[in-house]
């Protein structure tokens, strides 16, 4: 198969884009491939809003530039900052173009929330399913669209470079190109080639790297993997966002998301004696920036024995937190919780991933022709801590500006025609799937337990022998075994565990969201760790 652009990932990032360059170039062809339904994503699972400068008398971009660059710990550019925050509200408008909508009030303007390490009200939202209806739109967006092809069920096993053809590729390799992907058509369980002039990552986050997650199953961090093989640059990884406010369910998995909109609109945490305890930790209380929020919880229960604390809602408008939390609401209630009689349990959970495939301001990574955007992507404006709801606004800037310079460079390339069919190493299934899932959660238990919220030297150390032996034994497995989807996440989770504890290693520091506790100062010296 041949495209023009090829677009990995069909969540807001890989959507944007692929809308924009097919409207652009109604001749060329565009291919969105995904490893199952289109609308199973990153995105479709993001509740709380976008972030965007709107009511520009009360807020302005300053401010929230001001706010993210408070949030990143003094890791984020700066530039890239203003370029987000600047181009964002022009993004957003293009999004409600395409038939999203979000919540007003009486007067007909949009509802405007508030998150954690904000200063102004400025998140729009569509009640607590925001990213389920931005995904809504973009997908009947592409609809209209004739030559967007979207193909679903092909899991993407690797980007397609010189390596492939014989040639030696190292980190010093200056001219490291793309010609396209090899990818598992789950149907017929063959491994196809996809040749594409431009190809675009937008695979999304990494959260089931870690036991607890709010991320749905399919975020195995594959592109970040995808690229660290093929020798590009990846950047910190050490910066994991940890939601605060995941509902406590033990044994289930992803777990669902609290949305921080809550604590927004007026929500407490309290420990198991009742008490307000953010007050201790922060200024800003409940509406501290996410790792501050996290670690207090995590330090709460570690305090008090304790698996979760609690949020208590108790005190807030039942008419308004149903019409603006109504699936939360209604989850609650399913396990037996009303939310306006009694507290929730939460607990914090991996959440979204700072770090991944460094990109310049236009997307482009070190591999030529490969772009990248959205969660798997380090643009550089989340720093050492992601602001809340900044993530789908990078996400469609990113998607433009990606767009933008694609277009003046697709008439300059053409397809490398000389790129081999893949070769099996092996045709044999895999004897027993319990090697595959076994090794999966000892992967998440080890990073649980040794590169959570709070590392010391000693347990990176730790985590870091015993992914040696995890890795050694799956590559074992992958040479003698037929491949699968199931083996190439596996694969692609220890690849991305073994960046995450290599740069909580190289990180001799405390910064935002990495916190190792035999190294409590920020060095002003450190800045980006790239691997």
């Amino acid at each position: 198969m041949e495209t023009d652009f090829l677009v990995i990932g069909s969540g807001i990032a890989g959507l944007t884009y692929a809308l924009k360059t097919a409207k652009q170039h109604p001749d060329m062809s565009v291919m969105v491939i995904t490893k199952t339904q289109a609308d199973e994503t990153n995105t479709k699972y993001a509740q709380g809003g976008v972030a965007g400068v709107w009511d520009e008398e009360k807020d302005s971009y300053d401010k929230h530039i001001e706010d993210t660059l408070i949030a990143g710990d003094g890791l984020c550019n700066r530039e890239i900052v203003e370029i987000v925050v600047k181009e964002g509200p022009e993004r957003i408008r293009e999004i409600i173009g395409y038939g999203a909508q979000f919540d007003k009030n009486e007067q007909g303007e949009y509802s405007l929330g508030k998150e954690g390490g904000h200063s102004e009200n400025r998140i729009l939202h569509h009640k607590d399913v925001t990213g389920k209806e931005i995904e809504r739109a973009l997908l009947e967006e592409l609809k209209t669209i004739p030559n967007i092809r979207l193909v679903n069920h092909c899991f993407v096993v690797d980007i397609i470079t010189q390596h492939h053809m014989g040639y030696l590729v190292t980190k010093s390799t200056t001219d490291i190109t793309c010609y396209g992907v090899y990818v598992l058509n789950r149907q017929t369980n063959q491994i196809e080639k996809v040749l594409a002039k431009i190809t675009l990552l937008a695979t999304g986050g990494c959260g089931q790297a870690y036991r607890t997650t709010t991320n749905p199953r399919i975020a195995t961090g594959d592109g970040v993997a995808m690229v660290y093989r093929a020798k590009g640059r990846i950047e910190n990884m050490e910066f994991i966002q940890f939601h605060p406010t995941a509902l406590f369910e033990p044994g289930v998995s992803p777990s669902f998301l609290i949305t921080e909109a809550v604590r927004g609109d007026g929500g407490i945490l309290r420990n198991k004696d009742g008490e307000a305890f953010m007050e201790r930790y922060d200024p800003r209380k409940d509406l501290a920036p996410r790792d501050i929020v996290a670690r207090a919880i995590d330090n709460e229960m570690k305090r008090t024995g304790t698996e979760y604390v609690y949020l208590d809602c108790r005190h807030m408008d039942k008419e308004k937190f149903i019409h603006h939390f109504p699936n939360i609401y209604n989850k609650c209630l399913s396990i037996g919780i009303d939310v306006m009689q009694q507290m929730i349990p939460v607990a914090p959970a991996a959440h979204y991933s700072c770090g991944g495939i460094k990109t310049d301001e236009w997307g482009r990574t070190s591999i030529q022709h490969l772009y990248a955007c959205g969660e798997c992507a380090s643009t550089g404006l989340h720093g050492a801590n992601r602001l809340a709801s900044n993530s789908l606004l990078e996400a469609m800037v990113f998607g433009h500006r990606c767009y933008l310079d694609a277009i003046g460079k697709i008439a300059k390339i053409s397809f490398e025609k000389n790129i081999p069919d893949w070769i099996a190493l092996s045709t044999m299934e895999p004897r027993e799937m319990i090697l595959i899932t076994q090794s999966q959660k000892e992967l998440q238990q080890i990073m649980s337990d040794y590169v959570g919220i709070v590392r010391t030297d000693v347990r990176l150390e730790r985590a870091m022998k015993r992914l040696d032996l995890l890795f050694t034994e799956t590559e074992e497995l992958y040479r003698s075994a037929k491949v699968s989807p199931q083996l190439c996440e596996l694969r692609n989770l220890i690849s991305v565990g073994y960046l995450i504890v290599k740069g909580a290693q190289f990180r001799k520091e405390s910064r935002g969201l990495h916190y190792n506790t035999d190294h409590t100062e920020k060095s002003p010296l450190l800045q980006n760790i790239i691997l």
